[in-house]
């Protein structure tokens, strides 16, 4: 039976309830405000672990202030029932609209983790790790905000770690693989979890799944998943790269923070929108028709300017006097290519030469020699030619989990030893290509430093900072530019330091 008032608050309805308790809908019995109110019933509080879970929870919300992060108003005990009263939003958990929806379009999910990312800034900010995060606690407003709540088993980093039974806190789905193992969570454990959403978001699944919340736990710590451009191709490839970067299982791979997350996430849609319109733009024609109007009329995609300027009979009489005076001081040269065999055979020397050229080109680019014949007709030769198209297209990270994984399928087919051989091959071209971009990267950044360095030996301090800053900026997520990364952050620090000390002396 539903209680009629808790503390000040007067209880409409229940709206749910969970492992710490109910949440009701209410209203403030003299201001009239509607609320969320969450009760730890007496019967939880006498639970060992049960009241200092939800104090914890009480004590992390009354440090968090963000647009999306439910808001705490007020906390106290009514008799032997703890409870707080906070924000009521009212739309539906993510979860739900999952549910209903399987999955959603890339841009929605990307919206949605930006908004995510504003929160858990702000929770890890105020030394707060959600260590939960999962689409049934965030709250989907009805204008589209997203609200993160729930922060039960939210871990503060000034104190001592929250125990429980066989020491592991959250929802196995979306669980780190630090915390699997029972470790102490980091903001990186909770930017997995958020690379977990994200992959159910646009994939329509979590990344790995079991029978027991123990086999999706040993999945987190030593399994792959499959990366979510094989189920929905059309999401982009940065993207894919953002979420299997958060999933990595060495958080020290992962983004630095959710700031930076949110930062990569906004370039993914940049880069869309940007290759977008330059496609609509050059889809079409944009037409001076003559030097008596700068404006055009005829756009991209046949639309109608401004129409000013001459109609359609006197362009085209400009447009025809223009070519007989461009006729008639056609200089010899011009007149000697203006000649038909001279075309035909530039034609055909141009097909022989980007015929070789993209032969070569293949073989550059690790084409492992399989022709179309033996690829042909067969579910196999089909995932091997993606994974070459794949490495043309500068997307390794996909090429080598699509041919990781058809190697695993034929590795003990006789009848497909050709096919395994090549595929190992491509492997090793995948590898190859891989480290020579990490040298390179490498190269360019020492090359980048040293440049710095010289620029600041010089006085020209604000230079050098200016590239330190952005080596910091576009590397810092990048395992491969780790030392780089320290030694700009160093430079910077150091360079600071005759200000600080100035400052201070004055």
């Amino acid at each position: 039976m539903n209680p009629t008032q808790i503390g000040d608050f007067a209880i409409i309805e229940k709206l749910g309830s969970g492992g710490m308790g109910s949440v009701y809908l209410g209203r403030h019995v003299t201001s009239g405000q509607v609320v969320a109110v969450k009760v730890l019933p007496a019967s939880l509080a006498r639970e060992e672990g049960f009241a200092e879970r939800f104090a914890r929870e009480v004590e992390a919300m009354r440090k968090l202030k963000n647009r999306h992060i439910v808001q705490l108003y007020e906390s106290g005990q009514d008799g032997d029932t703890s409870y707080y009263a906070m924000e009521y939003v009212s739309g539906e958990t993510l979860m739900s609209i999952l549910r209903r929806e399987k999955r959603l379009p890339w841009r929605q999910a990307v919206d949605i983790a930006i908004q995510i990312c504003s929160a858990l800034k702000a929770a890890h900010d105020a030394g707060v790790i959600h260590r939960d995060l999962k689409p049934s606690n965030l709250l989907i407003a009805v204008d589209g905000t997203v609200k993160l709540t729930d922060f039960g088993v939210a871990q503060l980093f000034a104190t001592q770690r929250l125990t429980v039974t066989g020491g592991v806190v959250g929802t196995a789905e979306f669980m780190s693989p630090e915390q699997a193992e029972g470790k102490r969570a980091t903001k990186q454990s909770d930017l997995y979890s958020l690379g977990a959403v994200l992959y159910a978001m646009v994939a329509g699944h979590t990344p790995f799944s079991g029978q027991t919340a123990v086999e999706v736990m040993q999945k987190h710590r030593f399994g792959r998943f499959d990366r979510p451009r094989m189920f929905v191709p059309e999401i982009p490839t940065w993207l894919d790269d953002v979420i299997c970067q958060l999933l990595e299982k060495d958080p020290g791979r992962r983004f630095p923070d959710a700031f930076v997350l949110a930062r990569r996430l906004q370039q993914v849609v940049s880069k869309v929108d940007y290759i977008e319109d330059r496609t609509t733009a050059d889809g079409g024609i944009v037409v001076h028709l003559s030097d008596e109007t700068d404006s055009p009329t005829q756009v991209a995609g046949g639309a109608q300017g401004p129409s000013t300027g001459p109609g359609p009979a006197t362009a085209m009489k400009h447009l025809v006097r223009s070519q007989l005076e461009s006729d008639q001081q056609q200089s010899v040269v011009g007149a000697f290519f203006n000649q038909t065999w001279v075309l035909v055979t530039l034609l055909v020397l141009l097909v022989i030469g980007g015929f070789w050229w993209f032969r070569g080109k293949g073989t550059a680019d690790g084409d492992d020699g399989l022709g179309d014949v033996a690829t042909a007709n067969t579910e196999a030769g089909r995932l091997l030619s993606l994974a070459r198209r794949r490495i043309k297209e500068d997307d390794l990270a996909a090429a080598e989990q699509i041919a990781f994984h058809l190697r695993t399928l034929i590795a003990d087919d006789p009848s497909r030893a050709e096919l395994l051989s090549q595929t190992n091959r491509l492997l090793e071209r995948i590898s190859a290509r891989r480290d020579r971009q990490r040298e390179a990267t490498v190269d360019w950044l020492r090359e980048r430093l040293n440049h710095a360095s010289k620029l600041n030996d010089d006085g020209r301090v604000a230079d050098a900072n200016a590239i330190w800053r952005a080596i910091v900026d576009l590397y810092a997520d990048r395992s491969d530019a780790a030392d780089a990364v320290r030694q700009a952050r160093e430079a910077l620090r150091d360079s600071t330091k005759p200000l600080e000390t100035s400052a201070k002396e004055n």
